[in-house]
């Protein structure tokens, strides 16, 4: 019997368009040969134009759900998206704090690319004082990395700032993302002992596309299934940029909007060919039919 993957958890939105939220993270989470459960925290009436319309789902059915999926398959990672109100925020931090899992992946969804708000003032006061600390990563881009902070981001010396600031509020690892910047790059921080900060950059050309709706999501959940497999953080991140760039460019034109990325790209790619293997006969050894 083969030994089982790796289970990861992610607890997000639903997107109705499967571009972003817990359908795209699943399939995300199945194209690093992880196996995906969900928690969803949020029903959303959206298509790759925008969101029309959230409805939190009650912090009571997230609790069970969260209780009962760790209960019988305990998570190697968790992905943190949308959560939808303060309330499910206490929920959630309550949830880590009690059963402790190995890697957290926090991608503080704050708005949609649409503009609309995707979690109240006050959700955003709990996430930052009780989520923050307790994720063995946050990424944030860097709209959510000004909201957290209250700093400006936009380059690479305020994005740098920024991770500092979020170190001083608790984060253990930051990875702030620039993906909309016209040089894309992407700042790791760490915290070291004795104040300390190791901040590494990560820049790239950046791929002119439509196809980008659900970007964040597919890096923060690639980070977490590679962390989940054993990677070391900053291997883990190269990692996850690479699978985002490539789901990107292979992505098909759908929608009328942002569309989605191609999250299984590589079930399109050819299999590799059969090693040519000689399987050798014992010398007593008989063909068929002798």
């Amino acid at each position: 019997m083969p030994s089982a993957p790796p289970v990861v958890l992610t607890i997000a939105g639903f997107d109705p368009s499967c571009g972003a939220g817990v359908t795209a993270d699943i399939k995300t989470i199945a194209a690093h040969g992880c196996y995906g459960t969900a928690c969803i925290t949020a029903l959303t009436v959206q298509t790759t134009v925008g969101v029309l319309r959230v409805e939190p789902v009650s912090k009571e059915t997230v609790k069970d759900t969260l209780r009962e999926l760790a209960a019988d398959m305990p998570p190697a990672a968790v992905r943190i998206g949308m959560l939808g109100s303060a309330e499910v925020v206490d929920v959630v931090a309550e949830f880590l704090d009690g059963s402790k899992p190995p890697n957290v992946v926090l991608d503080p969804i704050l708005k949609a690319s649409s503009g609309a708000a995707l979690l109240d003032d006050k959700g955003v006061e709990r996430l930052a004082k009780v989520l923050v600390p307790l994720a063995t990563v946050i990424t944030p881009n860097i709209d959510e990395a000004a909201a957290l902070t209250g700093l400006p981001v936009g380059d690479l010396e305020q994005m740098k700032a920024a991770a500092r600031r979020l170190h001083e509020m608790g984060a253990q690892n930051v990875v702030v993302t620039g993906g909309h910047l016209e040089r894309a790059a992407d700042v790791l921080s760490i915290a070291l002992p004795e104040g300390i900060f190791e901040q590494l950059e990560f820049v790239s050309d950046r791929l002119r596309s439509t196809s980008t709706h659900g970007t964040g999501c597919a890096f923060a959940t690639a980070l977490a299934a590679n962390l989940a497999l054993g990677r070391q953080l900053q291997y883990a991140i190269v990692l996850a940029k690479a699978y985002v760039t490539k789901a990107i460019s292979r992505a098909f034109p759908l929608g009328k909007g942002s569309g989605p990325l191609h999250h299984l790209y590589r079930m399109d790619e050819p299999p590799r060919p059969a090693p040519d293997v000689t399987i050798p006969m014992h010398p007593n050894s008989r063909g068929a039919g002798e």
